[in-house]
This record gives structure tokens, sequence and C-alpha cells, in this order.
């Protein structure tokens, strides 16, 4: 289940049947990832974020295994409402939301939201006797490309402030968040993060501004180029500082890609070809655009392949469908011969791809089929 691709995986067949693009979603990858994240964080309320793939295939999967989730929009809530999740297993983590926004998410029942700065928690008077605050906390990180404490956090130093600010103004706080970054490295700035927490909570308690919740955020990585990854092992260190927590605290974390990723294959078909500047050029009917589209805003180079074709391998190029010279997936690519209609699958394709493809050049979406590879029988083994 870590691989890359599915094994076994009927590529020819599936396109046969449901055509080129097509995206394969595996209900069995994201049960395996929630699960194996869940073991390496005991004692921690996993809450999907919905942003990496909030689709319903992935929703119906963890709510089956008990998950909750992380809710940032509009739209993602009223997913939440279309899949029948409980909103009080859902909390809104957009740190800065319109009235409207926060009036939508109240409708439906999710009273915790996510705030970082003073004019955010005055939006919050009208709704004192509704809503419930986390107060999210800056931790930049440079080890990561998609450092999330840039654009979002307070100072550790203006925790105690707003925390006083808000108890002036009946405004419930009941803890504290922080994101570190996406696909982080390592779990160093996640330990820096939750033993400056933990600080920030026991300060609070002193002033009587007592907390309740510490929200780790999100970050876990997934090998995208078949490199070993321990989960496990990267989870010990946080499992370690997350032990000198305040006793009584719940603890909450978001993850998003980690469920995610490894549980969509891309199957694009070649579209036409052309020898130029001395090298191959395959026209694929999928590209940056589309699927691919995490090469561009999440940083991401997802390995491929090109199953069912053999031969002496060639510096070659993938190119996307579009008319835009800037859709090229691989400038340089070793692979063998392929012909018109020859099939390339792309793995570890679930976060940052669909969710985030265009329809530019009227090139339509890929479809995403739905699948679980795991036995029913296994299923329900944890």
């Amino acid at each position: 289940m870590n691989s890359q691709f599915v094994a076994g995986m009927d590529y020819r067949g599936l396109v046969a049947k449901h055509g080129s693009p097509l995206l394969v979603l595996d209900k069995a990858a994201v049960r395996h990832q929630y699960r194996a994240l869940a073991a390496a964080l005991p004692g921690v309320r996993l809450h999907y974020a919905l942003k990496p793939l909030p689709h319903m295939g992935v929703v119906e999967t963890l709510k089956e295994e008990g998950a909750a989730f992380d809710l940032a929009t509009n739209g993602e809530v009223d997913l939440m409402r279309e899949a029948g999740i409980a909103p009080n297993e859902c909390i809104h983590t957009h740190p800065i939301k319109r009235d409207g926004d926060i009036r939508h998410a109240l409708e439906y029942g999710c009273q915790v939201f996510v705030f970082d700065n003073p004019v955010e928690l005055d939006k919050f008077v009208a709704y004192r006797d509704q809503a419930r605050l986390l107060l999210r906390v800056s931790f930049p990180n440079p080890e990561t490309k998609v450092d999330l404490s840039k654009k979002f956090g307070c100072t550790p130093e203006a925790v105690l402030p707003l925390l006083r600010d808000a108890k002036a103004k009946g405004i419930q706080v009941i803890g504290l968040s922080f994101h570190v970054g996406s696909q982080v490295p390592n779990a160093k700035r996640h330990v820096e993060a939750i033993e400056a927490c933990n600080d920030l909570l026991r300060q609070a308690a002193a002033e009587g501004l007592d907390l309740a919740v510490l929200d780790i955020g999100g970050g876990f990585p997934v090998a995208y180029q078949g490199e070993a990854l321990d989960i496990e092992a990267f989870c010990a260190p946080i499992r370690a500082a997350l032990a000198n927590t305040p006793a009584g605290t719940r603890l909450l974390a978001e993850p998003g890609r980690f469920i995610s990723a490894p549980a969509m294959t891309s199957i694009s078909s070649v579209m036409g070809k052309a020898e130029r500047f001395g090298r191959t050029w395959y026209y694929l009917d999928d590209g940056l655009y589309g699927s691919y589209s995490g090469q561009l805003f999440d940083h991401i180079t997802y390995p491929k392949m090109a199953p069912y074709a053999q031969g002496e391998l060639h510096p070659s190029v993938l190119a996307g469908p579009t008319c835009d010279s800037i859709d090229v997936i691989a400038e340089d690519i070793l692979l063998p011969e392929l012909a018109v209609g020859d099939l390339v699958v792309g793995g570890m394709m679930g976060a940052y791809t669909w969710a985030s493809a265009t329809e530019f050049n009227f090139f339509r979406k890929a479809n995403i089929l739905v699948v679980d590879s795991e036995p029913a029988a296994l299923q329900a083994v944890a």
C-alpha cells in the first residue's frame, strides 16, 4: 500500500471503459494512511484537511473510519453537510473569514473557529454565545517549500495579549493551534512549536486563562520518489513532546496530504508526438493545467511511468495538451518509444492535483473513478 503505484491495476482496461484522462481514487489507500497516522499519534484526534482532495470518496471512507474533519470554506461546509458529517466533528480553520462565512458554518452547526489577530477576533463579538476559538500561532519553517506560518498565525509574544482581549470581550478561546508547513522534511519544527505552545498554555493557566486544546496542524510527509518513510519513526519526537503537554489538554491534528496523496493514480494518453530539439516530445491529454497542477502550485514532482512500453530508453519530453508553452510536465525523462494512444501513469497524485486543476483551454478535468483495492474481509481489520 506504500508503493507509488497500485500493483496489478489494469490501466488499459480502465481507460477503455472510462476514458482518458482518468484519476483512480483507491479507498484502501485512504484507509491505510489514516490508520497508520492514527497509530503513530495515539491520543491525537485526526481532522482530515479537505483542501488537498475534497472528494466524496475520501470523505465517505474517513467517515467509516471515525475520522473528524478540518474545513475552511463555505464549499467545504456544504460537502460536510452533503456527506452527513456531524458538525461537532468539524473545525473551521481558516484564520481570515467573512461574516457570511462564520454564519454559514454556524448554521451548519460547526462552532470551533480559528483566529490570529485582533480584527478577526472582533468578528466573533456578535457570535460569542455560539463560537469557540483556537488562536493560531506562527512558527516559520524555512526547511519546507510551503511555509504555512508566512501567511497566517500570530507571534508567540502576541498570544497572551490576544487571550486577554478575548476574555475582556466575552469570547471563549479554548486552545492554541499551529501549522509548521506542508511536506516537512523532519519533525524538528513540530517539536519546537509544541514545546513553545506547552509554555504558552502554562502561562495562560497562571493568569486564569485556561485552555483545553492544542491543535498541532499537519505537514506529515509522504514519499513521492520511492524513498523510505516510516511515519511511526517520524512521529516519535512529536509523541515525546506531546507527553509534556499540560494534563487534560485535548490534542488535535490536521493531516491532509498524508491521507490523500498516495490514494490517487493518474492515467493519461499520448495524443501526439513530435521530434523537437533532438528529443521526442509526447503530448498527453493531461498536464500542468490539469491533474499535474501540483507541480506548479505544490512544488512536487510526481513519479511517472509508461507501463506497457518496452525498449531502449531515450531522453524525452512529456507535454500537456493545452496551447500554452508552459504546459510541460517533464523536460528530461527517460522513456522507451511511445506511440499515439500509449498510456503514461502518474503515481502519488491525490494531493493538490485534481483539487487545483483547471479547465483552461476547455480541456476538461480528469474524471475520478473510485475503487477499493482491499478485499471487504480486510477492511474492518485495524
